[in-house]
């Protein structure tokens, strides 16, 4: 695990789609004792709405379209050092990163999956939650290894399931924790309490 030492480390957020998690991790970052500051996001969708967080916060922002992804990967890795990138968060990032990609950051690569893992990876968790008539469900911030939703990890949040709850509902429920979830996982990262 790595050490806090000095200044707010730098992050990249990378989304697909609603940017929800990008946007609490801009408020929090912005707080005074913050460890951390959004330098970049990524988007492999140019009408991702979270993009418009990243402007709203005059945040560089790159799309990139995963068309040949080991020439995209590689010019990624150029972008995320030349912003001093540590961590990468994967904020509904809808792209699975190459083993390549992993291996040759020297950062640390984390995600937030909405499930207590290893329960329900992958995708469409919440209809799955239901189905399988679970009571308590919730959200797991991890390391990204190169198995899908399978890194260790960091902190898990927990949801109680009402009999009631539709999958948008415990979405929506679920969400509430993630937005605080993800700045907890990285004080945790650089063992801060």
């Amino acid at each position: 695990m790595a050490k806090l030492i000095g200044n707010k480390k730098n992050i990249a957020v990378f989304i697909s789609g609603r940017g929800s998690n990008l946007k609490y991790l801009i408020i929090n970052s912005k707080i005074k004792k913050s460890l951390f500051k959004v330098c970049l996001v990524v988007s492999n969708n140019p009408k991702a709405i979270g993009l418009k967080y990243a402007k709203k916060s005059k945040i560089k922002y790159y799309i990139v379209k995963y068309k040949n992804s080991n020439n995209l990967e590689t010019k990624l890795l150029k972008l995320i050092k030349k912003f001093k990138i540590e961590v990468i968060c994967l904020a509904g990032f809808m792209k699975i990163l190459s083993k390549n990609f992993i291996r040759n950051f020297s950062g640390e690569i984390i995600n937030i999956h909405p499930s207590l893992l290893p329960k329900f990876k992958g995708l469409n968790t919440f209809n799955r939650v239901l189905k399988a008539k679970e009571k308590i469900t919730g959200c797991t911030v991890h390391y990204v290894n190169e198995k899908l939703d399978n890194g260790r990890a960091i902190i898990k949040k927990r949801v109680w399931i009402n009999k009631k709850d539709s999958p948008e509902n415990l979405r929506k429920k679920v969400q509430i924790e993630e937005h605080k979830a993800y700045s907890i996982a990285i004080r945790k990262i650089y063992n801060i309490a």
